[in-house]
């Protein structure tokens, strides 16, 4: 299977009525990115579908992902491609080559569905982030409490493109 870039990835959601597109900053040798997915719905309006936000630090190998949200009325293939092109971008443009995500902690049911989800992307949990002193660091950078998993980049960009491209 050919592994897909990000030119790849673009120009494969245009043929499919889709724009991907990613903003991101680098600032004190931090990346900061966003990826958005969104469909044109007239010559002056873009409807979103969906967007994956993270960061990633120039001396480690470790992307951090934050934010992965796709639409209610969006097609599931949107989150395929949002998770294709991270992983794509991280392996082209920063020496990471690892992912490491917090599927939060919210509602049990809705955690047990978080951690069923990325486990299908390629994470593995590595530990519970709770109410520790240890923890700390951890839930200030996501937040809140949860499940912290790590991915390899090349398998998650894997996973995903072959499901975007069923």
């Amino acid at each position: 299977m050919i592994t897909p870039n990000l030119t790849m990835l673009e120009k494969e959601a245009s043929d499919k009525g889709l724009l991907l597109r990613i903003q991101f900053r680098k600032p004190l040798g931090i990346w900061a990115f966003k990826f958005v997915v969104g469909e044109l719905m007239s010559k002056d309006k873009i409807q979103l579908l969906g967007e994956m936000k993270g960061w990633a630090y120039q001396n480690t190998k470790g992307l951090q992902l934050d934010v992965m949200k796709v639409g209610q009325n969006a097609n599931n293939k949107v989150g395929d491609m949002l998770w294709a092109a991270t992983m794509a971008w991280a392996l082209e443009e920063t020496p990471c080559r690892s992912a490491r995500l917090l599927a939060i902690y919210d509602e049990n049911n809705q955690h047990k569905a978080l951690q069923r989800y990325f486990r299908r992307r390629g994470f593995k949990k590595v530990r519970d982030i709770g109410s520790s002193p240890l923890d700390l660091p951890l839930r200030l950078v996501w937040g809140g409490a949860g499940a912290f998993m790590v991915g390899d980049c090349e398998e998650v960009l894997d996973r995903s493109y072959r499901r975007w491209s069923e």
